[in-house]
This record gives C-alpha cells, structure tokens and sequence, in this order.
C-alpha cells in the first residue's frame, strides 16, 4: 500500500514534493510525517506542463476565481452556465475541428455517461480489447450488444463487423438500429498510438460510427497538438464522435465531446450528466481557455509550439534511452506515455519504492488494471522536464533495473554511452 496514494505537498510540476509517510505495522496502516521529498515527477499527465503556474494561464484563473467564486453550485441547465463555459465549448469546437462541443466535469463521465445517450438496446458497439474502463462500463450500461476487436487490428475488426452485420441482432437477427465503433487515441496503458487511418477505411467501407476517445492524445501529440487526426492525417470530419479530457494536457479538470450540432443538441437534452450534475468549476474553465490559447498561438508568443516541441523530443528521447538500455519500452514514438514492463507482480514495489529512495516519483500499474502477470511502471513525460531531469531519471531507473533484473533485452555499451557523453556535455 505504501507505493500508491502517495500524498503531494506541491504543484505537480517537473519536481515535486512528496510528503514522507511511516508505518509500524508492516504497512497495513500509514502515518503521515511533515517531512517531504523533493521528486522528479515521472508519473504526472502534465504533458504540455500547465500543471503548475503559467505565466498566461494563472493571472486568468485568479481573475476568474475572483468573479466567479470556486463552484457555480448548480447545473448548466439551471443557474451554472457562465459565459466561460459557452467560450470554451466554442473554442474545443474550434480547435479540434468539429461543428459543436459540450463539456463535462469529469473526464471518466464523459464517456461512461454520453455512451448509453448515443446507443442502447438494438444497436451494436465494436470496442478495442485494451480501451479504458469509463468505456467498458459506458458500453455495458447502454444496453447495446458489445462485441470486442483485437487490439489495434483492423483486420480483425472488419472480420468482427462482417460477422455481426450479417447475423443482425441475437435471436430475431433483424438488421442493428446502429453500430458505433469505439477506440483510443493513445491507449493509455500501452503508449501505442491507434491505427486510425485504416480503422476509418473499415468503418466507411461498412457504414459504421466512429466513437474517438482522445484523452492521452489531444494537445500532447500533432504538430499544432490537435491529437491523433493531425499527426495521422485523418480528417476530424470523418470521426463522428470526437471525446477528450482536459487533465492531461492542459492542466484542469474535465472532458469534452465535439461532434455535429444535431448530436451536440441531443446531448444536452438527453444527457443526465450534463442535466443533473454540477457544471465545470468556472477557475477550471478559465484555465483550459488559457492553455488552448497558448498552444494555438493567440496569447501573443510562441510558447505553445515550444511546448509541442518539447515533449514530442523529450518523449522520443527518454523512449529510445530506455530501449537502449535493455528495458522492454511499449508504445510509439511521439507518445508521451512509456510502459516499463516489470511482468512479476512481486517486482511493482520494489521498482516503485527504490526510485522513490532516489527522489524519482514513478507510477506502478498491477492487477486489475493491467493482467496479473503483465504488471509495468507508467512513465508519463512532460515538456516541463529538461534534459538534465530526464537524465537524473534514466540514471535513476536504469540503477534500479539492473538492482531488481528488468532489463529483459541485450544492452548495447556504444548506445548507452550516449547518456554518458550527455552529461558530460551539459
């Protein structure tokens, strides 16, 4: 238990201060001490590095907090929609391409609550083997029939729509009233980015919605950080539904769906997430705008293509520096997220509370997020990060995996020698 809900005592920024904690009972229980440790922050989705105060961002925020206190204390529908809320929708739309856009104040919400408004009994969802929870449990609540593709397989998943289609509906086998098909921009237990041009192709060839959950990739990846459809050459029109979050990238809370208006005006009049439940707190909204309008150039610098800059090397980097180093290293390159693979479940503490020893705060994934013996170390990169912290870290890791044996590949010296010469030139 004393390598998760490990308390912070700071912003989560490229160090962080993590507070110390004792036990006395072989860790069934944990005290809290007022000592804390000063960690590079591995574990964070601070991906463009908005997580803590930003020039641009944080004046904003205070303003707005100023005038709109912490929580509007209501609904949209009822007396919780500020012209905060209205600007950032507009503004999703804009930037991710699509016509409209509503928001939610909780990213696991979004899906889990939109997925049974958009489809229910009669209808079919083809969902990706490896996608998020809120998308497992969205998917089961609606009532539709769900039926599962290989990860990342387009072959598979036109041989799953070819069967389905062909069968209809279970019993009375009548045509499906609707098929949606759902993956991941950046499967974030993976780092793999999805295979989104020829899973469109698929979904064209045989009539299929197109359900895109792209809370890794939006803001983190793209040249101008619109997420998967940019750095693949997708067109957003061709993606019915459009899902995002705003904590990973632009450093607040809560998710959005852009789409048409017509899907857009349905939600907001069938959806009980968005009729019931409190809106976004407005210093949230404020804080997304302001991030928004940094990556895309409107606060009058360049910051924002600096950012995108910075965690495309920075992510590339420690990736191939990992590899380099023996480690087995999942995902692709340009993705933020690195999977450390440690397999035995009996290694996830050691690797976790050695590299806290070392002021490294790492995240370890287990059971049941990941199957039990496919146990990994997350790495999440963060534009924040210098050269020199990505050092520290892959010196770090790299003394811990030879101390608890997870280099699982041969380590090429003349390779690894290169964080060597690094260091010695910075």
């Amino acid at each position: 238990s004393d390598c998760f809900g490990r308390p912070i005592a700071s912003a989560p920024d490229a160090w962080f201060d993590v507070v110390e904690r004792h036990s006395n009972d072989g860790n069934k229980t944990l005290q809290r001490t007022t000592k804390t440790s000063k960690c590079l922050n591995l574990g964070s989705y601070n991906y463009l590095g908005f997580a803590a105060a930003d020039e641009y961002c944080t004046p904003r925020v205070i303003e707005s907090l100023k005038k709109y206190s912490a929580s509007t204390c209501s609904a949209r529908v009822d007396g919780g929609n500020t012209k905060l809320h209205t600007e950032l929708e507009e503004l999703v739309a804009r930037f991710v391409g699509k016509p409209a856009a509503i928001l939610f104040g909780m990213g696991y919400v979004t899906n889990s609550a939109i997925i049974p408004i958009l489809i229910g009994k009669g209808g079919l969802i083809v969902s990706d083997s490896l996608n998020h929870i809120s998308i497992v449990n969205g998917a089961r609540g609606s009532g539709a029939t769900v039926r599962v593709f290989q990860h990342n397989n387009p072959a598979h998943l036109e041989d799953v729509l070819r069967e389905q289609i062909a069968g209809g509906q279970p019993r009375t086998h009548r045509p499906w009233k609707k098929i949606i098909v759902i993956v991941e921009g950046i499967y974030s237990m993976e780092g793999e980015l999805c295979n989104l041009p020829e899973i469109m192709a698929v979904c064209k060839k045989y009539k299929a919605y197109t359900y895109l959950d792209e809370a890794h990739s939006i803001g983190a990846v793209g040249k101008t950080g619109r997420g998967v459809c940019e750095l693949l050459g997708v067109d957003p029109a061709d993606v019915d539904i459009m899902m995002g979050t705003f904590t990973k990238s632009f450093g607040s809370c809560g998710g959005y769906i852009a789409a048409s208006k017509e899907i857009i005006h349905h939600l907001k009049h069938a959806c009980p997430a968005h009729i019931y439940a409190t809106s976004m707190s407005p210093p949230a909204v404020q804080q997304v705008i302001s991030a928004i309008k940094v990556v895309l150039g409107e606060d009058g610098s360049n910051r924002g293509a600096k950012k995108l800059a910075q965690i495309r090397e920075n992510s590339n980097f420690f990736r191939s520096e990992l590899q380099k180093m023996g480690f087995e290293v999942l995902g692709d390159n340009d993705s933020p997220v690195m999977p450390i693979m440690l397999y035995n479940p009996a290694k996830i503490p050691a690797f976790s509370r050695e590299c806290l020893r070392q002021n490294v705060a790492v995240v370890t994934v287990a059971f049941p997020a990941t199957p039990l013996l496919l146990a990994r170390a997350r790495i999440c990169i963060s534009a924040s990060q210098s050269r020199e912290d990505l050092i520290k870290g892959l010196e770090v890791i790299s003394k811990v995996g030879d101390l608890i044996g997870i280099k699982y590949f041969p380590v090429e010296q003349e390779k690894v020698a290169s964080v060597d010469k690094l260091k010695k030139l910075e």
